[in-house]
Formats: structure tokens, sequence, C-alpha cells
């Protein structure tokens, strides 16, 4: 007879009311989100017509090849590509297209990945202005980075080893810049190198822009503008190069596999690109505008604010905001202090905040609000940024120890450990130098105060790159503390100070060439 674990009734979890927070009953406290469609806060609200499609989904089995068929023609239908392809996420589609274009649909090739050796298609060519942080999903197939900077330089990179060209949306590849995504597709086409445009969080046109620019595959994330499932993707274009994608990727074998989508999430995705052409966007809009008057009525009560809303004009996060900013020095607290208080005390509101010389600010993005937040929102910030502080101490607590020199750390991560050194200079309470990292230098700075240490750095690849914002405590010639690493969580260090042997040894310098080698 099987062993069978018996679970204590009294930690099951109860399913929650309907209008109850299923987060609470895991001891997790939610978020209203005035941020926008960030990932790692849940990305947007799906809209009822996605959970509908995705509840009647899970009553019934269907084949995925089939599946993949009749989708990629409804959405060549609703769109005017030639077809579609509904992956876990933009990223893995940016992973599916990638692996379409070096295997040319052949699986032989495709089981091969990520080690293409024997493969004639092996290189992707970049602009620099669109390396981010997003490209993992391109490289994880493999391929050779080949970076440009000019049209020149394009011409001269194309050769027979190209597997395609990959663009960031906006920026430096819109129309009329020197690499625009028309340009670049005037050069590419004669070649016949496949262009990649990654619009992640940008609202969909229909027929989709990107593909009458030039491109050959646009990808957008399913879980931004179109408020479909935050796992799923939309990809939009070339039929073959998508139905080579389409074999690269979940359910079948191969390096993609991992990239799972369920029928849920793929008719769910379905339903939010069929209701995109039927939602009342300028709606949406008013309402969103409506919710920022409401707590920009509120607010502007307080001596000293200033509102603005700021409406984008791009495809791009496509949002209006609200900019509430005042003088640093007159309520005593920046924007980033409110939005770290916001983020750590409930009612938990995830807003922006940033300064510049003279003035600071929050932020507020409607889009993902929910009816009744916004009062909760400017209540918040009304009373928060009315109470009465003090001006901060101009003085800083003198430094208890001096940390000049060499500092050789050691690093704890959740199950490995690194040798990293620091080179320090310290005047008075202000720190600056070096730290190197596994595999990088980079400049450090901070501060001292009594025994307390803070120092930041940023370990940077390409585009990409790890904060490391140490917070420690020094004792003679040891330091111990955590270190905060952004989005990578955290870890911990200690340092002891290096000492060397002294050595005093004069210098003799040749007066010719050398004699004898």
């Amino acid at each position: 007879m099987r062993n069978k674990r018996i679970i204590e009734r009294n930690i099951i979890m109860t399913p929650p009311a309907e209008d109850e927070n299923i987060f609470r009953s895991i001891g997790v406290e939610p978020i209203i989100n005035c941020r926008g469609t960030f990932t790692i806060i849940g990305g947007s609200i799906e809209r009822p017509e996605v959970l509908t499609a995705m509840k009647a989904a899970s009553k019934h089995f269907v084949q995925y090849d089939e599946l993949a068929e009749g989708v990629g023609k409804r959405l060549a239908e609703i769109t005017g590509a030639e077809w579609g392809l509904i992956p876990a996420g933009c990223a893995a589609g940016l992973k599916h297209v990638t692996a379409a274009c070096v295997t040319g649909g052949n699986p032989e090739k495709l089981i091969r990945i990520p080690d293409l050796t024997g493969l004639d298609k092996t290189q992707v060519i970049i602009p620099r202005s669109s390396r981010n942080t997003y490209d993992h999903a391109v490289r994880n197939i493999g391929i050779e980075i080949i970076m440009i900077d000019t049209p020149e330089e394009l011409e001269r990179a194309i050769n027979p080893r190209t597997a395609m060209i990959y663009l960031n949306s906006g920026g430096a590849s819109a129309t009329g810049q020197p690499l625009s995504l028309e340009a670049i597709a005037a050069i590419a086409k004669p070649h016949k190198i496949p262009i990649l445009v990654d619009a992640a969080a940008e609202n969909l046109t229909i027929p989709p822009v990107h593909l009458e620019r030039g491109a050959d595959v646009v990808a957008y994330s399913g879980g931004k503008a179109l408020c479909g499932p935050q796992g799923a993707g939309l990809v939009l274009g070339d039929k073959a190069i998508l139905m080579s994608a389409w074999q690269a990727s979940s359910p079948h074998h191969g390096p993609n596999r991992d990239n799972k989508i369920s029928r849920e999430e793929i008719m769910g995705m379905l339903a939010a690109v069929e209701a995109w052409t039927t939602r009342d966007h300028d709606g949406e809009w008013q309402t969103w505008l409506a919710y920022l008057g409401l707590i920009t009525q509120q607010v502007s009560q307080i001596e000293g604010i200033s509102t603005q809303v700021v409406e984008p004009t791009g495809t791009s996060n496509v949002a209006p905001t609200l900019e509430i900013s005042w003088d640093p020095l007159a309520l005593h607290i920046t924007g980033e202090e409110v939005a770290e208080n916001f983020a750590r005390n409930a009612p938990r509101i995830a807003i922006g905040g940033r300064s510049a010389e003279g003035k600071t600010s929050i932020h507020v993005t409607p889009s993902q609000m929910q009816p009744g937040e916004a009062e909760i929102v400017a209540e918040r910030i009304h009373a928060f940024l009315s109470e009465t502080r003090s001006p901060k101490p101009v003085e800083m607590a003198a430094a208890a120890a001096d940390i000049d020199g060499h500092w050789e750390l050691t690093v704890e991560y959740f199950t490995s450990s690194s040798e990293h050194r620091l080179f320090l200079q310290q005047e008075g309470n202000w720190v600056q130098g070096m730290h190197q990292s596994d595999f990088s230098n980079q400049q450090i700075n901070g501060t001292v105060e009594g025994s307390q240490v803070k120092l930041q750095s940023v370990a940077q690849h390409t585009a990409d790159g790890v904060p490391f914002l140490f917070s420690g405590e020094i004792n003679q010639d040891e330091m111990a503390g955590s270190i905060h690493l952004g989005e990578y969580l955290t870890a911990r260090f200690t340092a002891r100070r290096a000492h060397y042997n002294t050595v005093h040894r004069s210098v003799e310098i040749p007066g010719g060439p050398p004699l004898a080698t």
C-alpha cells in the first residue's frame, strides 16, 4: 500500500471569497499597482474575455499542433499578418524565432542547439542601440552576436552565416533614424536576411506597423498592453518562419521545450487579441485620466505641491502618468523615499520616484488600477505628504573607522561563494574606489557613518548589469553585512583588510638597450 502524507486540516488553504485577496491567505500582502505592466508585480489585469476563454479551454483536451494551426490562422485573420504564434511570453517568442532562423525548420539542427558546430547560420546582427537585458532570449540559442553602429557596418557584417537581425522597437530604430527599421530592411532584404522586432510593451497595431515597415516578424508581450495571460506572448509575421518557430517550441522536444504554454493560456491570449479589436480604448483612457484627476484634486491641496499629467505619444507603454513634484528642502523628503515607504507599508502602493536638481517627484501610472483604488492612493499620498517633517541633519555622524586600502571580500550567495576585492579611498564620510567582482572591475562609492558602511557599484555586461548595494558594519580590520542585488535578491559578505609586508628595494634604470635577453 502506498504511503500517504497526512496533511493537517488547519494548513490546507480554504478558497477565499471572490472579494477577498487570495495572496493574504499565504501571508503575502498585495500591492496597488500604480507603476504599469511590470512583470515583477504581475503585469496587467487580464480581460474578462481572457478569463472566460481560459476557463472554457480548461474543460477540454486538444492536439497541440492542430491548436497552433487553428490559432495561427485566426490571428492572421484578426491582425492582417500572414501568420501568428502564441508562445510562453515575448522572450520565449524571441528565442523560438531565433532558433527558427538558425535551423530553417530542420529538426536535426534543432536538437543540437545550443551547440551550433556544423550549422551554417550561427550569427545574429544587433545594432548596439538595440542591445538590452532581454536579448538573453536570442543568445540562449548559442549564436554569436555581431554588433553594428552604422548602415555601412551592417552591409559589411552580413555574410552567409547571418541567421537574422534583431531590433528593439523605437528609439534608434524609429523611422528617420540612420538605423531605422526601414533603412535596415533596405539593406537586409536583398540578402534575404529576416528581421525580428521586439515590441514587447507596445500597443498592437492592425495591421502590425513593424511588418509594414519591413520586419519579417514582430513579438509582443501578452501580459502588458494586450491584457492577456501574463505567461503568454504574441508573435506575428512570416508564416514559414513562425512554423519553424512552432516546431522549435514546446510541446516539441528540443532546446525550447522548457518554454511550455498551456492550452488555457493559448486560448486566453487569442481572446485578448480578439478583445483588442473591440475594446473601448478611448473610454479606457478617460477612465485613467479620471483616476489621475481624483488624485490630483486631493494632493493639490498640499502647499508646495505641483502636478502635471504627461501623455505619451509613442506606441510603447502607452498610458498617461501623473507627476507629483515638490522641493525636497521644503517637505524634507524625496520621491524615492516616498516610493520606498509606499512599497513596504500597507496599504502597499507601487509608484515611481525620482529626483533632479532642486526637484523631486513621484509618478502614478493608472493603466492597471482597479475601481476604488484611486481613492485609496489619493488619501495615502495626501496624508503622507501632509506630515510635518524636520529638516534632515546636514552633518553626517563622524566615521568611526578609516576603510582606506585593499579589502578581500567573501560573498555568500544561496549555494556558492565568490572572492571579490575592494580598493577604497576615504575622505571623511565619503568613500570611492574600485570593486573587482567575478568578471569585471567597476567604480564603487559610498559612505561611512559611525561604524555603518554603505557602498554601491554595478557589474556591467553589455546592456545588462548586476547592482551591488553593500550595507555592513566595520570592526577594526573586518567588515560584514548584506548585499542587495536588485532583482537578483540578496547575498551576505565578510571582508578583511589586506596587509602587505613592506619591501624597500631601489630601482635601477638601464643606461641603454640590454646586452642579453
